[in-house]
């Protein structure tokens, strides 16, 4: 993100005078999905990409915002019960609303910001543009008082509260914890984390949108997420001694044991919420070694997973997994919770540029479109630029 660009729209679109800068990035997960909602982990890394804002408290009780992107500008009063109509505004709204409940004590400023995430690419544009504003009212209003947690669960409340996304919190908490050269391993129940290496040298991690969503008749998230909160009910029913809340609590043994009173779609979806936890911690173990080579069949099983057990991918992605796999890429799956989007692949530098030009002529020729490539960065969290 170009720094000078965003401070001469501010410069521009205001009185003339500058302000504090502020950027957070985007995100993508190696590993661990659909398993948030079942109390197991996940696997973020922050990108090199997000989003970048400028701001300048102005003395009055009002904030005048600018996105720079849209070439669209709102106004709201700090303690507007109802806030801007217009989507975008309602993030930066929600969160000068979740801020104040932290006892932020925010006042009017003048902003202008924009982002270089790519859209509906599952990289949490939203989250990102969250966490830097809840990073700069911190600093700008709040002293720095609130903790970075908070500022996760703010981002989260905005979602919730304000924009109508019932989100779980691994966008914000990637966005907001971000480290240079480092993925994180967030434990969904307790919220604890660590860092882990990600520094693969002679590899490269890139992302292939398909660049195609498919919208499916009914609710399939929350399909998927009855299906496992069902499987738990009749464990539970089974150990009336012990406490289980989601799946992380559950054993193979377990589910083998209720096999016979579950349908076959429960089994298949809580075989792929237990088989994912196991996969993370794996992949956890093959970081600390280096074993790159683990980490990649790792995600081919995760891919397999989710398309034949969990059943959230879709042709065009498959169809990408099978050209890495034929282009002899490390590893590859969908990234997200499916039905389009991205697959994120784990790639040999001497493998890449004959596996993307493949890519993009076979599923040219299959659907009519190249697929978008990003290549990704592991980049820090959210901060203040100058």
């Amino acid at each position: 993100m170009d720094i000078e660009f965003v401070r001469s729209r501010f410069i521009k679109h205001f009185d003339g005078k500058t302000g504090s800068i502020y950027a957070s990035p985007g995100r993508i997960n190696l590993i661990g999905e659909h398993t948030d909602y079942n109390g197991g982990f996940v696997f973020p890394g922050a990108v090199d990409k997000g989003m970048m804002c400028e701001i300048r408290p102005n003395g009055t009780d009002t904030v005048m915002a600018y996105s720079i992107d849209l070439k669209d500008r709102v106004e709201f009063k700090v303690n507007d019960p109802e806030g801007p109509r217009a989507s975008w505004a309602r993030y930066i709204y929600g969160v000068v609303q979740e801020m104040k409940k932290l006892g932020v004590d925010v006042k009017g400023f003048n902003t202008a910001f924009a982002g270089d995430v790519p859209l509906g690419a599952g990289m949490s544009s939203s989250a990102a543009l969250e966490s830097c504003y809840a990073y700069a009212l911190n600093d700008l209003f709040g002293d720095n008082k609130v903790s970075k947690w908070d500022m996760v669960l703010a981002g989260q409340a905005t979602e919730h509260n304000y924009c109508g996304v019932n989100c779980g919190i691994m966008d914000q908490f990637a966005s907001v914890f971000g480290k240079e050269g480092c993925l994180m391993r967030l434990d969904c129940r307790s919220r604890e984390f660590e860092y882990f290496p990600f520094k693969p040298v002679g590899y490269k991690l890139v992302l292939l949108d398909s660049v195609v969503k498919h919208e499916l008749a009914g609710s399939p998230y929350n399909d998927r997420r009855n299906s496992c909160e069902n499987v738990v009910k009749h464990i539970a029913a089974k150990h009336p001694e012990a406490k289980f809340e989601t799946l992380r609590d559950c054993t193979w043994e377990q589910l083998e044991e209720v096999k016979p009173e579950i349908s076959e779609e429960d089994y298949r979806r809580a075989k792929f919420v237990l088989g994912e936890k196991d996969r993370v911690l794996a992949v956890c173990d093959a970081l600390n070694a280096g074993d790159y080579e683990t980490v990649g069949q790792k995600m081919y099983e995760t891919h397999y997973g989710l398309s034949k057990e969990y059943e959230v991918s879709c042709e065009e992605l498959d169809f990408l997994n099978d050209i890495a796999k034929e282009n002899g890429v490390t590893g590859s799956r969908i990234m997200g919770g499916g039905f389009g989007g991205c697959t994120i692949n784990l790639v040999k530098e001497e493998t890449y540029d004959s596996f993307i030009a493949d890519a993009k002529a076979k599923f040219s020729a299959k659907y009519g479109h190249a697929p978008k490539v990003y290549d990704v960065i592991i980049g820090d969290g959210s901060r203040k630029i100058c």
